[in-house]
């Protein structure tokens, strides 16, 4: 089928029959439902953005696998300019929806299962990878969205999984067919899942050869049965169900977290890509977390935009143009944003192939973007807050702008430059609201530090990765000192 559009895109998910959670209730049309519906919006625009022409060399390419055009989201890096692409595809849909877009953790998976299914192939006689790539032509053909599920609600974190009191704090086999193998647990912080077509599960961490029954990966449909989703509260949620716009700051588009709980989901053998091969799930992570954190180099940019116009915005508002001092905070925040964008495409530019031909990003680089995005949307987001002042916590409600005493005195009091209504500078306060603190906030800091590991797991990579016994040698040529014991 050709490329879906955004509008069948959102009658796709009324086709599926999925069951989810949300404050304490079972949601029959959760499509339509005001605090869900602004995070299908925000990944539709994927959808749409591929078929405007001005977009279409970032938003679509051609299937290595079929030769057809598809959306990238469903794409195998071929090539350094694939992976620059991905990172300012990522940074214009930050740009037009201000939030978590929610295909990028699938895209990201597709990749690193690929590259490691080849590599297990290829050392074990597996055929997992042909597995693999059939399922992802059918990903592809249909233009779906999956979600990417790595991360286990891990128990006791001192514990392996095996050494768990509860064995289902991880996602784990629990039982082998001769036709594929029923799997039990649950997947935290899923982004986008409800929103998806399809699940591609992976483990969340390097497993032992006791913890075999937990290195596995394998697709489901979002749908299948045994699978429940219970959503995740965000601060502010329960504004979309008020009447009006103004006081949610972004009321098109959000994002969405939910908790996949997997209750002896079967899963068919062909759509199992490792199961008990524990030796090759470091891998596994190790490179779609590579993958994850060159992924925010692009939307975090983005969204990071967002939040630099709304700043810029409230400025004038408040008459604040000629102020050196806001001026100075401005530029701050473009400089921090652009270092992270900077390093987003660094790490593409760096990419190497695979022994697949899919590319990978320069591992590095990719650690050292994630490690700079848990530090740097938190000060741009200081500053956006700094310059908003602070009617940014204090503005009444949209009902009291519209009661016939309070309001004409909020429109009185709370008027600034004459060429911006009060409406206006609520809205903009209201979007900065949103992204530093309210809904937005969890996609844009809260992500930015936990998403795709938290700073930890950077640091430890950027250790492993940094060579310094090299770095030291060539101190020590240079120097004249001889290597020491």
């Amino acid at each position: 089928m050709p490329l879906m559009t955004s509008s069948e895109y959102i009658e796709s998910l009324r086709k599926q029959k999925k069951r989810i959670f949300l404050a304490g209730e079972l949601i029959d049309n959760y499509v339509d439902h005001p605090i869900i519906r602004p995070s299908i919006n925000a990944c539709a625009m994927t959808y749409e953005l591929s078929h405007q022409p001005e977009y279409e060399e970032l938003l679509t390419t051609t299937s290595s696998l079929t030769g057809k055009r598809i959306n990238r989201f469903t794409h195998l890096h071929q090539s350094t300019d694939d992976l620059v692409k991905k990172v300012k595809m990522q940074r214009l849909l930050g740009q037009r929806t201000g939030c978590c877009f929610q295909r990028c953790v699938g895209f990201d998976g597709f990749n690193a299962v690929d590259s490691v299914t080849f590599e297990m192939d290829q050392e074990l006689g597996t055929e997992y990878n042909k597995r693999f790539r059939e399922y992802l032509k059918y990903v592809q053909e249909n233009d779906l969205v999956v979600d990417g599920a790595m991360t286990d609600t891990k128990g006791n974190r001192r514990l392996a999984p095996s050494d768990q009191e509860d064995p289902d704090q991880f996602v784990h086999v629990v039982e082998r067919k001769k036709d594929g193998i029923v799997v039990r647990g649950a997947k935290a912080h899923q982004t986008g899942a409800i929103n998806s077509h399809e699940i591609l599960v992976m483990p969340t961490q390097t497993m032992r050869e006791q913890d075999k029954d937990y290195a596995v990966s394998f697709a489901v449909p979002a749908d299948a049965q045994g699978i429940l989703y219970i959503y995740g509260r965000q601060s502010c949620d329960t504004r979309r169900l008020e009447e009006g716009d103004v006081d949610v700051g972004n009321a098109m588009f959000g994002g969405q977290e939910a908790l996949i709980v997997f209750s002896d989901v079967f899963v068919p053998r062909e759509r199992v890509f490792m199961c008990g091969e524990y030796k090759y799930s470091g891998a596994l992570v190790e490179r779609f977390a590579g993958y994850h954190r060159q992924s925010y180099g692009g939307c975090k940019s983005g969204v990071g935009d967002v939040l630099i116009g709304a700043a810029q915005a409230v400025m004038k508002m408040q008459g604040l143009e000629k102020a050196s001092h806001i001026k100075e905070k401005l530029v701050e925040m473009i400089h921090l944003n652009e270092t992270i964008y900077s390093c987003g495409i660094a790490c593409s530019a760096e990419g190497k192939p695979t022994t697949s031909g899919t590319y990978l990003i320069d591992l590095m680089l990719a650690n050292i973007c994630k490690l700079n995005v848990t530090r740097f949307p938190y000060e741009i987001s200081r500053l956006a807050q700094d310059i908003a002042g602070g009617l940014l916590v204090t503005l009444p409600s949209e009902k009291d702008f519209a009661h016939p005493e309070a309001g004409p005195l909020l429109e009185k009091y709370f008027r600034s430059a004459s060429s911006y209504s009060t409406e206006d500078r609520s809205r903009i306060q209201r979007l900065i609201e949103n992204l530093t603190l309210g809904m937005g906030a969890v996609g844009y800091l809260t992500e930015s530090m936990h998403g795709a590991g938290s700073p930890q797991a950077q640091k430890i990579m950027i250790g492993r990765l940094a060579n310094l016994d090299y770095k030291e040698q060539i101190a020590r040529e240079l120097a004249g000192v001889k290597k020491g014991n």
